[in-house]
């Protein structure tokens, strides 16, 4: 009977397949909600090559997926983000093959911050207040480090992609610090990696790196939370090495791409950016190796040039020379006639001088300065007498107008003014008369060096014929006596004369026969 009654319920209710359900579902959904907007944050968001955009709105309690189809993503004039609260225009409907519904979405605007962004944005704000992200504070990348150290997890695909690009660009050394890229342990690990790298010893036993990446995959903003916390973007800001951030991909933003040195957009990216290409860099050696040689040729040949243009236009040096020696040639024959003649001029000149030092003419002019000396004497009394007198007519004829007292002091000091001056002129006259004697004297001295006695005392001798001084052998030969005159007296051979003597006769003779033959003094020039 229960038997009977169970196959009776059975048969009643309606069966249908799974297509048929999910259809039912489907048809329901859409029927209630054909047009709906929904508020919420956006949670994840994925961006195939399809041009579809697939999101997730939620609140605190639920999540409802969504997705944007690539005509309408392409309309809208904002793109959502993850964090970002809008507000999705649609219709719910289902999708029978993961037995989910979501929301076909239409039209997409924000609503205002989620509750994380607006936290990131008031730090952010506050970390640049301090001036942790001022571009003063950058500091350059080394061209070609030697050293390049990597802060992420030692067990993801970000260290391979680096290391490979690293490997195909320009093979570096890569020291690893381990860290963890999400979770609570991230920031503080992250942080002290950086300070770590900082603290090590340039040229020690670990070397300190010439750069930081600090590198992380992709995700939500709640997986790469860890780097937007304070430590991490302080530990970035006070990094002396120059600092790479590559968090996430090139949608996402953390704090510490604000702080780092330079940001790139993935972590392949920011192998690329640590060093340079090193085939590029051979090729471009190679390059400038071939124009600085070309440029140096160029240079060559057009100084070349330049100097054969110049050489053409110079005059040959035989044709410079032609003139100074033909001047050299002149002067050297000219030179022997100019010194015989300047000697000769000289000669001239010195026996005009000897002849007017003699001792009559010096006596002459003596006397003749002592006779204006007596003369001024003589004349000086006369004056001094008639000038005094002159004075006294001239102080007698004021006395009745002043008193005796200083007549008499105004006369003795014209007394004692003409006494003194008096006394100056004799001094004068005295004096004169002594640079004249002392003159006289040097005089008679310069005479006596510059004559001929000075040169007999040296033991030469003047040899004298008829016709007076004899300076040549010929003159000598043909005269038919000869004098001699040594320093002590003269000598006569030829012509019947007889030796002089010495003593006080043979000067006697000397002076004698001096006065008769010889009236002036003789030249040895």
């Amino acid at each position: 009977m229960s038997d009977l009654i169970d196959d009776g319920e059975s048969g009643n209710t309606p069966e249908f397949t799974v297509s048929e359900i999910s259809g039912a579902v489907k048809r329901t959904i859409e029927g209630e909600f054909g047009h709906v907007r929904i508020k919420g944050e956006v949670g994840r968001v994925s961006r195939p090559r399809s041009g579809h955009v697939y999101l997730d709105l939620k609140d605190d309690r639920a999540v409802i997926s969504g997705v944007m189809w690539k005509g309408v993503a392409a309309r809208q004039d904002t793109q959502p983000e993850e964090g970002m609260e809008v507000v999705a225009t649609g219709r719910l409907t289902t999708f029978p093959g993961q037995s989910k519904y979501q929301i076909v979405i239409e039209d997409i605007r924000p609503a205002g911050m989620g509750a994380l962004m607006a936290m990131l944005e008031k730090r952010r704000k506050a970390l640049a207040a301090e001036g942790l992200f001022d571009e003063g504070r950058k500091k350059p990348r080394p061209f070609l480090p030697e050293i390049i150290g990597v802060v992420t997890s030692p067990s993801g695909a970000v260290i391979r992609d680096i290391l490979h690009r690293l490997r195909e660009r320009f093979p570096r050394k890569v020291l690893i610090w381990p860290v963890a890229v999400q979770g609570q342990a991230s920031a503080p690990e992250v942080a002290r990696a950086i300070r770590g790298f900082n603290a090590l010893t340039p040229g020690g036993a670990l070397p300190r790196p010439d750069l930081l990446i600090v590198a992380r995959g992709g995700g939500s903003i709640e997986d790469l939370w860890g780097f937007n916390e304070e430590i991490v973007v302080r530990a970035a800001a006070e990094s002396q090495i120059p600092l790479i951030s590559a968090v996430g991909h090139e949608t996402d933003t953390t704090l510490i791409d604000f702080a780092a040195d330079l940001r790139a957009p993935t972590p392949t990216a920011a192998a690329e950016l640590a060093v340079p290409v090193r085939r590029d860099l051979l090729a471009w050696s190679g390059e400038m190796q071939a124009r600085m040689g070309r440029a140096v040729s160029q240079r060559l040949e057009h100084r070349g040039q330049r100097l054969g243009d110049l050489a053409r236009a110079l005059p040959r040096a035989e044709t410079l020379l032609e003139s100074a020696r033909q001047r050299l040639d002149t002067s050297g024959e000219r030179l022997p006639a100019a010194l015989i003649r300047g000697v000769q001029s000289r000669r001239v000149t010195l026996s005009e001088t000897a002849g007017s030092l003699r001792p009559g003419m010096l006596r002459a002019r003596t006397a003749e300065g002592r006779r204006a000396l007596e003369v001024w004497g003589a004349r000086l009394a006369p004056a001094l007498g008639r000038l005094t007198e002159t004075r006294a007519q001239a102080l007698g004829r004021v006395g009745d107008r002043l008193s005796l007292r200083p007549i008499q002091r105004e006369v003795s000091e014209h007394r004692r003014s003409l006494e003194a001056l008096a006394l100056r002129l004799d001094q004068g006259a005295e004096a004169r008369l002594r640079a004249g004697r002392e003159g006289l004297a040097g005089l008679d001295r310069l005479h006596e060096t510059l004559g001929y006695k000075a040169t007999l005392e040296r033991g030469y001798a003047v040899v004298r014929g008829a016709g007076g001084v004899l300076t040549t052998r010929a003159e000598a030969e043909a005269a038919g006596g000869l004098e001699i005159e040594f320093k002590d007296g003269r000598l006569k051979i030829g012509g019947g004369a007889g030796a002089g003597g010495g003593g006080a006769g043979g000067a006697a003779k000397k002076s004698e026969t001096r006065k008769k033959s010889a009236p002036e003094q003789g030249s040895l020039f």
